[in-house]
């Protein structure tokens, strides 16, 4: 019976296309590897992630200036995919390497670095048996617009497969997309306001449905460059001396920083003293206090002067928020944080104040003694809720009705949330522009196959049960003669 049951698990396993998206974001890669059914051509509903693998070390712009660095590294996860995807399938599986802020970044203050990463990770995933379909540096509208599909897709609020065996659309609203990664943050969702930038304004057409798209990506504002960002004003602010006080930091936290960790990046340019040496180093110590890390925060982002009738931040034009939103990436990460030291739920504005005022009132030794596996970011937490709250409440202008509809989540299911899906199904064309007809799950043949391994499977089982029964009553009654 087990044999049988193997054999049917590998024969649906064959029968599976597969597809593998390398996310190379700014902090790191990651490579996911997703299936359907390989007569699906559009694989319409039933794509589903299959496997992931995340390269150690930095995002593949951190090897700037290595020859072959940013390619070596991605061989780990590569050679997972290999063993993950049945040989038989291997040329007909296709790659998408998709880079996001940080090469966005790194393109801006080095094109041709920029460039000679990208040749070289492609040149990589060439020599692997997969059908490579090529590299890119997407966008931040093309990330958030990706992401929104991902989101949607998973929830199947574009369509959903009916028990009757027919696509249908379920009539549902979409729900936005809201992605903090390393570099940058998205928003995106739906909306039926006029769209005053139209370069934050995208169209797409699915299932025979149009949508019309607010995106915009705000570059420097992922959380690893606005720490950056928040370091550099903090030690601006303080005259570049040698000890640093940081309010953010919890009281008993200490860390020696050279000023090239710091001023290295493009977004923290504007903050550089006009003369230093990178290799000198300076200290910060942690004060935990939670005022001052707000008003620090604060500065961080502008609200004034808006060309549009009404903006986010930076003079950026957004249109009012409406309906639900799903949180992912570092948003996810944060807020599950933040719910697990202090207790607090975090669906409210003044409930993610609170905890993000309670977190901040922690001392080092207490938060490593809640969350030992968190150390190397614990002393970042801080000001990561506090960032956090700021965008979301202040910036995207989310309130007492309309915070409580965000949903933080990491995946669906099992799938991972973020761009990749998105941007597979749609250079793909796994998802139709028009809507779908009825459609079967499998082919006959399949279909047939699958019957007759059920029956056979059936039949061993009766045999099995009816032999049980059998010696059952056999050892009944030598039991009885005794």
């Amino acid at each position: 019976m087990f044999f049988l049951l193997l054999l049917l698990i590998l024969y649906l396993y064959r029968q599976l296309n597969h597809g593998i998206v390398l996310d190379a974001g700014s902090s790191h890669t990651a490579l996911y590897i997703y299936k359907w059914p390989a007569d699906k051509q559009n694989g319409t509903g039933v794509v589903t992630q299959h496997s992931d693998c995340h390269v150690e070390g930095g995002g593949i712009s951190s090897y700037a200036g290595q020859s072959g660095a940013a390619g070596r590294s991605l061989e780990a996860c590569l050679d997972q995919a290999v063993k993950d995807i049945p040989k038989e399938r291997h040329h007909n599986t296709p790659v998408y390497l998709g880079a996001t802020a940080g090469m966005r970044i790194l393109n801006i203050s080095n094109p041709t670095q920029s460039s000679q990463i990208l040749e070289e990770v492609g040149q990589k995933v060439k020599s692997y048996p997969f059908d490579y379909r090529g590299a890119a540096i997407l966008s931040g509208q093309e990330e958030g617009a990706y992401g929104w599909v991902t989101a949607n897709y998973l929830l199947e609020n574009f369509i959903k497969y009916g028990f009757v065996g027919r696509w249908f659309s379920p009539g549902r609203p979409t729900v936005g997309a809201l992605d903090l990664g390393g570099a940058s943050t998205q928003i995106t969702f739906a909306t039926e306001e006029a769209v005053e930038d139209e370069r934050d304004m995208m169209k797409l057409r699915l299932y025979g449905h149009e949508y019309s798209l607010y995106t915009h990506s705000f570059l420097c504002y992922g959380q690893d460059q606005l720490l950056k960002r928040l370091l550099a004003h903090i030690v601006k602010s303080q005259g570049y001396s040698q000890v640093v006080t940081h309010p953010c930091y919890p009281a008993d936290y200490s860390r020696t920083l050279k000023m090239d960790d710091i001023f290295s990046s493009p977004c923290t340019a504007r903050d550089k003293p006009d003369s230093y040496d990178p290799e000198s180093g300076l200290t910060l110590q942690g004060s935990g206090h939670y005022e001052h890390c707000v008003g620090n925060v604060s500065v961080l982002f502008s609200f004034d002067g808006c060309p549009f009738s009404r903006c986010s931040l930076d003079k950026v034009f957004q249109p009012n928020i409406t309906g639900s939103f799903m949180a992912f990436s570092a948003f996810f990460y944060v807020h599950s944080f933040l719910r697990q030291i202090t207790g607090i739920t975090v669906s409210t504005p003044q409930l993610l104040d609170e905890a993000a005022e309670a977190l901040c009132a922690m001392r080092y030794s207490q938060l490593l003694s809640l969350a030992p596996a968190e150390r190397p970011r614990l002393q970042n937490y801080c000001a990561s809720s506090v960032f956090i709250k700021t965008l979301l409440v202040r910036g995207y202008g989310f309130d007492d009705a309309s915070f409580p509809l965000i949903s933080f989540q990491k995946k669906v299911g099992d799938t991972s949330m973020g761009w990749a899906l998105g941007y597979m199904l749609t250079l793909s064309s796994l998802l139709p522009a028009e809507s779908v007809g009825v459609r079967k799950t499998l082919t006959l043949g399949a279909w047939g196959t699958l019957l007759f391994l059920f029956i056979v499977l059936l039949l061993v089982i009766c045999a099995f049960l009816l032999l049980r029964a059998r010696d059952r009553r056999k050892k009944g009654g030598d039991e009885s003669a005794i």
